[in-house]
């Protein structure tokens, strides 16, 4: 079948992605936006301002994940589903998941520009908390939309001002049904997530996009070590029970299992030390670390995990520490669906664009997705491998590419 040359309007997408950068709770060129709060409300209702000028209807759940609907000629088939978030760790850039919300509302608009009508509708997911700010959990929106996490679980979280989750979700104008959320497994037919690469593998080979075949997962979990507190001076070494001693050997043996237990694809990080009193003259009884381990095969990452739990209870019995594991998610690593990445592969091709197969390593909503759908991942490269800081960077260009892409892409899922 022969298709329409789509005409990406580039200067009103980079337009657009400036104004949404301004929506945020510190200055320029920084962005932070936080999940119900003032300023992502305000973000929330430039985006359904630009979703109505486009000509697509929207609605919103008991959250506020918003859906942006490109009606099909068949609009009860499972629509194709395209879409990322927008909220934004402390100073953070302007790219990071806005990319494939403007992006894929871009490539929705082009679509309509060119006389297509879908067979099946194409919707715009655009996500809750994609980043974990607010409650500690990452992609909290499409971990209830697929069912990974429950309602009664997210009642029970607080956040870092003792706010519960009700409470903050009340302030941030939201009240319906959370039982409501959750998907049905034939919702969307396939989801396609347009996002920054956020390494420097596209930009070092000199390519304009990735076609994501898995997404790595984290196990997330904390070790709490108890000893014994005391004067810096007046304890000698052999009475001590130290536990940041003993946090810092778990640290090295945490790096050693990954090593020794693990491939090229599993990485392990201790992002979080907690000492207390964590005063200079006083040895350390308590410490908390927050440690993340990834993997795409959940079988040796886990292995990998049981590896280094085993040494850190080695290592605190022999310094007589006492130990608690507290596992704060375990999720299942995603492979891309088959036809999915030969549709983006396809269109590529097509284009006369160059590509490579690769994994994603950051996890993202299609992490989720994936559990409801057919799901995959097309990356463009940001500069240096940037992310999560203000001088995070993707190129026009490069937009300009992965929107064609995704384009073509929702345009061949369409006709399905």
């Amino acid at each position: 079948m022969t298709h329409t040359p789509l005409n990406i309007d580039l200067d009103t997408l980079m337009l657009e992605l400036e104004e949404l950068a301004a929506f945020s709770d510190t200055p320029a060129p920084s962005v932070t936006r936080v999940l119900w709060t003032e300023t992502d409300q305000k973000a929330r209702s430039y985006l359904k301002t630009r979703i109505e000028q486009a000509g697509f209807s929207w609605r919103e759940d008991a959250t506020g994940n918003i859906f942006a609907t490109f009606e099909g000629k068949q609009p009860r088939l499972p629509k194709v589903g395209t879409g990322s978030h927008i909220d934004a760790i402390p100073h953070a850039g302007k790219y990071d998941g806005t990319v494939g919300v403007l992006g894929g509302l871009e490539a929705m608009r082009t679509l309509k520009r060119s006389g297509f009508q879908p067979r099946r509708s194409i919707e715009l997911l655009i996500f809750n908390a994609e980043e974990p700010t607010r409650f500690g959990v990452g992609c909290l929106g499409s971990r209830m939309l697929s069912g990974a996490l429950k309602p009664e679980e997210a009642l029970k979280f607080r956040d870092q001002e003792g706010l519960s989750f009700e409470e903050a979700r009340q302030q941030g104008g939201f009240s319906g049904d959370l039982n409501q959320i959750r998907l049905h497994e034939n919702y969307f037919f396939a989801f396609v997530e347009l996002h920054i690469e956020q390494m420097p593998n596209l930009e070092k080979q000199g390519l304009p996009i990735g076609v994501v075949t898995a997404i790595a997962a984290p196990s997330s979990f904390k070790l709490h070590l108890t000893g014994q507190g005391g004067h810096a001076g007046a304890v000698l070494m052999p009475d001590r029970k130290d536990a940041f001693l003993a946090a810092s050997e778990i640290a090295l043996c945490i790096e050693q299992a990954v090593k020794d237990h693990g491939s090229i694809d599993t990485v392990g990080t201790v992002g979080l030390v907690n000492v207390y009193p964590n005063a200079i003259n006083s040895i350390p009884s308590k410490v908390d670390l927050g440690v993340d381990l990834r993997d795409i095969d959940a079988d040796r990452r886990d292995r990998v995990l049981q590896a280094l739990l085993q040494a850190a209870e080695d290592i605190c019995l022999k310094r007589g520490i006492k130990l608690e594991l507290e596992m704060l998610n375990q999720d299942p690593p995603a492979k891309s669906d088959p036809m999915l990445v030969r549709t983006i592969q396809k269109n590529c091709e097509n284009l006369g664009i160059a590509y490579q197969n690769m994994v994603s390593r950051a996890y993202h909503d299609s992490l989720f997705m994936a559990r409801i759908a057919p799901t995959a991942m097309v990356f463009i490269p940001c500069k240096d491998g940037i992310s999560h800081r203000p001088d995070e960077y993707s190129s026009p260009e490069h937009i300009r590419i992965g929107v064609e892409v995704l384009a073509g892409v929702l345009r061949d899922l369409g006709e399905v």
